[in-house]
């Protein structure tokens, strides 16, 4: 995908915004306004946003940019989120990666691992273990959705329940300081609900950008999960975990200040 790192931000931002406005990027960015219009028409183009007057908007709060849009936001955040995770996952476990592309990095850091057990639902993620014949991949059943590369419904959710996995490691569309954790559609928020009552450990991996992001699916509270990991956090998010019982462990040292 052929962004730069300003337009990258860009679409980031209008995750978490129900109309971001010119004025404002250009503000943010200190770049002239036809700049800013040109970045508007690429992303516009490549249907990631959508135009509105004096502004743009996301896609949509129903669905997910397509999983090749997502696989390059934020990539040096997921990357070092990714390693943490793997730091706490033993040989030897049985692990279920689902849904996303934070998920999909989680899953290239296990490569190195000894006797896993991996299960999936992500096909992207099955396709990294395909030369470790020694690491058996179960893929759940269930209908395919090719935007986002996974497969869904209810006989995905009737192969979860055959098993119980030591690690369920859970991505999300967003994270909301009242509602917890979101998906974009009901087929991820019960795929991910399934997930974490079939799993002994439940690590949440999401960069800062999922909070306020425009998801519409509740999955669950955030006491439902063991530990989130991620790369920034607010002091008022932090303690927000916290109080729920949630382990938080960063990929860098970074509690945002109001």
């Amino acid at each position: 995908m052929s962004l730069n790192e300003r337009q990258l931000h860009i679409l980031n931002w209008v995750q978490q915004c129900d109309l971001l406005l010119v004025e404002d990027m250009v503000e943010r960015f200190n770049v002239s306004s036809q700049t800013i219009r040109k970045d508007i028409n690429q992303l516009a183009e490549k249907h990631l946003v959508r135009r509105q007057h004096g502004g743009i908007a996301p896609v949509s709060t129903a669905e997910n940019l397509p999983f090749a849009n997502r696989q390059f936001l934020n990539s040096d955040a997921k990357q070092k989120i990714a390693q943490q995770v793997a730091q706490a996952i033993p040989n030897g476990a049985s692990v279920f990666l689902g849904i996303g592309t934070t998920v999909e990095y989680v899953a290239k850091t296990l490569l190195n691992h000894q006797a896993l057990q991996v299960f999936t639902n992500n096909l992207t993620v099955a396709t990294l273990f395909a030369n470790r014949q020694d690491i058996p991949v179960r893929l759940t059943a269930g209908r395919m959705r090719h935007r986002h590369c996974d497969l869904v419904g209810s006989d995905a959710i009737e192969s979860m329940r055959k098993y119980v996995f030591d690690y369920g490691i859970l991505g999300c569309g967003g994270l909301h300081e009242r509602y917890g954790i979101l998906d974009f559609d009901p087929d991820e928020a019960n795929l991910s609900r399934v997930l974490i009552e079939q799993s002994r450990h439940v690590l949440l991996v999401a960069d800062q950008h999922k909070w306020g992001r425009k998801a519409s699916a509740c999955v669950t509270s955030f006491a439902a999960v063991e530990a989130l990991y991620t790369d920034v956090i607010s002091v008022e998010q932090r303690q927000l975990l916290m109080q729920q019982g949630v382990d938080i462990v960063l990929s860098e040292e970074c509690i945002r200040h109001a």
